[in-house]
């Protein structure tokens, strides 16, 4: 009897050995196919970008598997595992030995887990590596390859700290430190080693700056997950997207991440009408899924919205930073049994959270990020036939004019205006949309070239005017924005700020400029007449004003009215007779060269003037055929509209669209970042 007994247990053991390999997707063979070259030509240090439900622990695993020893090492036999958090460390231990039961597998975790450093493969979290006698089991002359799970987190300066103690080409970021330690005996010795570092992530990318170059040399293989759910490696989905009345404008956001701050978030999400919103929109369209994700944006709006559930007779229930492990645990097995219908979490099952069953996902908290929006939605994308689900339901909520800028949600990820109404739709009406959408614009664009080719010839080049820049108009001779060229014949000039100035040849000027009065919500606009009462040189020498008090015009409902009213009461009152045609735009004394005086007044403001006012010709030549060719009409202008502070206005607005240009680029740069592309990565 025992002899049978210890033949059957030997007979198990060969079958354990021996036993067939699971089989992999195509996709999966050909990015390990990738991961092996890259090896072999040299690289030690990759990247893998495979979207949630892609089935990254099994690639890692078959990888590590398939990877042997260097014949320059055979010691090299191990492999290491780094992951962020105790779930993800049991999956990965879990994985690795159901496909290589010969395999020994260990985790290195906090209290609870302490490993030999000594198994075929250990599963450590990031967490515990930090610790240096942790750390330093590891022998880096044992290892064949460290794989980095989440490997979006790498660039951190915590994950580069340990990484570079098996790769010397990575730059511990805490070497000053080190050297101090050393000096007590604790430190962790320099390592001559390059252990091939290969990093997993849904999202390869960062939303903060920290560039994974910085860890990683390449990223050798990308999967995006629209692409999965069109090959059916993922569910399909079913896109809803509701808009909400909140204002994400006065949201502020993050300097170092880019997207919005949580607790500003939580003041304009956590409330009571939005999570009643979110309820009743699951309701309305959800309420037959069996096994509903919520993400929140912090620790309150979790409550909250989860007693909003809980009102509403719905079994909800919450996790979060602070539940401990144990009970933490039990949640999600239940959830994952079905054993309830809404799970409600905080930033605590973005990443590695793996529950086949989830057939809806609420998107409560709005985000700027689109690895972050991914990560989220990508939690209800895998595959479950066995529950009986048929596809996942997105929901995520926005705010309902579309205002905030850089606001990523469904609309945005196929391209569409964050405006667009989305309700109930799958991948492809989605994508059906944005190519209707970029056929129109294209077509629109084709229309208005051919009639605009029938009408006038292509320009050779394209000049702007900004009609704020006192200098702007040397060289012309109207001396005004177009529109008041139209609403009147006098030489009115722009000063900015949607004020103009009519100079009344030596009996003063009148002003036209913007009316903002609560008492008075229908007139837009003021006029003011501000006599002249001596000549300048006069008021000069007795330092005095050469100007009387302004006298009211009028007030207009638009700038029609105030330009032409203001005409009437020039001609009328201030310049009367013959003189008025002085004041014309045609008049013959503005063709006249102008005077010396005016010249010299000009070139030295123009010289003082920032190198963005002055226009294209800064050579000196060039700067004083220009001065020298001025008009009456022309230096008028010009010196009006500096008396007036167009100048000062000017470099105001320059300033502040040099600002906006640079939170522009900034936006830009940010979201070029998460853009994943197979390549080389950037250390910047």
């Amino acid at each position: 009897m025992r002899w049978r007994l210890l033949t059957l247990r030997v007979l198990r053991l060969r079958h354990a050995h021996t036993s067939a390999p699971k089989r992999l997707r195509p996709y999966q063979e050909t990015c390990l196919e990738s991961c092996l070259d890259a090896l072999k030509g040299g690289s030690t240090k990759i990247g893998v970008s495979l979207p949630t439900g892609a089935g990254k622990t099994v690639v890692f695993v078959s990888l590590l598997e398939r990877l042997h020893a260097l014949s320059t090492n055979p010691e090299a036999t191990r492999s290491l595992v780094i992951v962020n958090s105790i779930e993800l460390a049991r999956q990965a231990a879990d994985q690795a030995r159901k496909h290589s039961p010969h395999w020994t597998v260990e985790i290195e975790q906090g209290a609870r887990y302490t490993a030999s450093g000594l198994a075929d493969v250990t599963v450590a979290t990031f967490q515990t590596l930090l610790r240096t006698p942790r750390l330093q089991k590891f022998d880096p002359a044992g290892l064949k390859a460290i794989i980095v799970d989440e490997a979006h987190h790498a660039a951190a300066p915590s994950y580069r700290h340990i990484l570079s103690h098996f790769n010397s080409s990575i730059k511990n970021p805490h070497a000053v430190k080190d050297a101090e330690d050393e000096t007590a005996g604790s430190a962790v010795a320099p390592t001559k080693h390059s252990v091939p570092i290969i990093g997993f992530s849904a999202t390869f990318s960062r939303h903060d700056g920290l560039a994974l170059g910085s860890v990683f040399d390449r990223i050798v293989y990308h999967r995006d997950f629209l692409d999965m759910i069109k090959e059916q490696w993922l569910c399909n989905v079913r896109f809803t997207c509701v808009q909400a009345d909140i204002n994400l404008k006065e949201v502020t956001i993050n300097s170092a991440t880019g997207d919005y701050n949580p607790t500003s978030l939580a003041n304009v999400i956590n409330t009571e009408t939005l999570n009643s919103l979110v309820v009743q929109t699951w309701l309305d369209k959800s309420n037959d899924r069996k096994s509903t994700l919520v993400f929140c944006v912090n620790l309150s709006h979790v409550r909250e919205l989860t007693q909003t559930f809980r009102d509403a007779g719905i079994d909800a229930r919450y996790v979060h930073s602070k539940t401990p492990a144990a009970e933490r645990k039990l949640l999600v097995e239940g959830f994952k049994a079905g054993e309830y219908p809404v799970l409600v979490n905080c930033a605590i099952l973005t990443e590695g959270a793996d529950v086949p069953n989830i057939d809806c996902v609420i998107v409560a908290r709005p985000t700027r990020s689109r690895n972050v929006m991914v990560q989220m939605i990508g939690r209800g994308m895998r595959l479950s036939p066995e529950t009986g689900k048929k596809d996942c339901q997105i929901i995520d909520f926005v705010d309902i004019a579309g205002r905030a800028p850089g606001l990523v949600s469904t609309p945005t990820l196929f391209g569409l205006d964050p405006s667009e109404v989305v309700d109930d739709e799958s991948l492809e009406s989605l994508e059906e949309r944005a190519q209707e959408q970029t056929k129109e614009v294209n077509v629109g664009f084709a229309v208005k070239d051919a009639n605009a080719s029938l009408e006038v010839p292509s320009p050779e080049s394209v000049t702007y005017v900004d009609y704020d820049n006192p200098f702007a108009f040397i060289g012309e001779c109207c001396g005004t924005t177009p529109i008041i060229h139209q609403l009147s014949p006098l030489a009115w000039v722009s000063v900015g700020g949607e004020t103009y100035i009519l100079e009344c040849v030596g009996a003063g000027f009148i002003r036209v400029q913007p009316l903002k009065d609560p008492e008075e919500p229908e007139a837009k606009f003021q006029a003011y007449y501000i006599p002249a009462t001596r000549d300048k040189a006069t008021a000069k020498m007795f330092k005095l004003s050469p100007y009387l008090r302004p006298r009211h015009i009028m007030r207009a409902q638009n700038l029609e009215q105030a330009i032409r009213g203001s005409d009437l009461y020039a001609k009328n009152t201030v310049v009367k007779g013959p003189r008025f045609h002085g004041l014309m735009r045609r008049a013959k004394w503005r063709k006249q060269p102008a005077t010396e005086n005016q010249k010299t007044f000009v070139a030295s403001r123009w010289n003082k003037a920032p190198k963005y006012a002055q226009g294209e010709t800064t050579h000196d030549a060039a700067h004083s055929l220009r001065i020298q060719k001025l008009t009456k009409g022309e230096a008028a202008n010009v010196i009006t509209r500096i008396k007036h502070g167009a100048m000062s206005r000017y470099e105001y607005k320059m300033k502040a669209m040099k600002k906006e240009e640079q939170l522009l680029l900034k936006e830009l740069r940010r979201q070029a970042r998460e853009v994943v592309t197979v390549g080389p990565l950037t250390t910047h």
